[in-house]
């Protein structure tokens, strides 16, 4: 089989660029998800070609275009300064903010529920209370 490149090469050889990646691999350098990765080549967000058998082949300069690389360590070790937050506010302390809001929220509508419902019990009640007119045996 004759190659682009006027070489032979045995049929069942594959060629890689070294600048290229597959899905996993770029997936790998970027520390996205293939998933992610496969999702921006469909929107066309990254242009790909599949090669012989049906994988991927993504140049590097059209990946890192959209998702910059990422080191290992940077993988490995998330950063533990966010500038979106102010310091001292964590995840957590986030997630417990609006846990007590969602909290104060139900309690309200718990509020609202029972003043409702002493409201039904205080006219069934009064209802209730009406005597009955008596009626004569032959009304039936």
């Amino acid at each position: 089989m004759k190659s682009c490149d006027g070489l032979t090469r045995p049929q069942n050889e594959t060629v890689r660029d070294p600048m290229s990646y597959t899905l996993g691999s770029a997936a790998k350098a970027t520390g996205k998800s293939k998933t992610t990765i496969q999702r921006a080549i469909t929107k066309g967000r990254i242009s790909a070609s599949k090669d012989d058998i049906g994988r991927y082949v993504i140049e590097a300069s059209e990946l890192h275009r959209v998702f910059p690389l990422v080191s290992h360590a940077t993988v490995a070790r998330p950063s533990h300064s966010d500038t979106m937050r102010p310091l001292g506010e964590t995840p957590l302390q986030v997630k417990i903010e609006a846990l007590d809001a969602m909290l104060d929220r139900e309690r309200e509508a718990l509020s609202e529920m029972r003043s409702d419902r002493d409201a039904w019990k205080q006219q069934a009640t009064a209802l209730l209370g009406v005597p009955e007119k008596k009626r004569r045996w032959w009304w039936r």
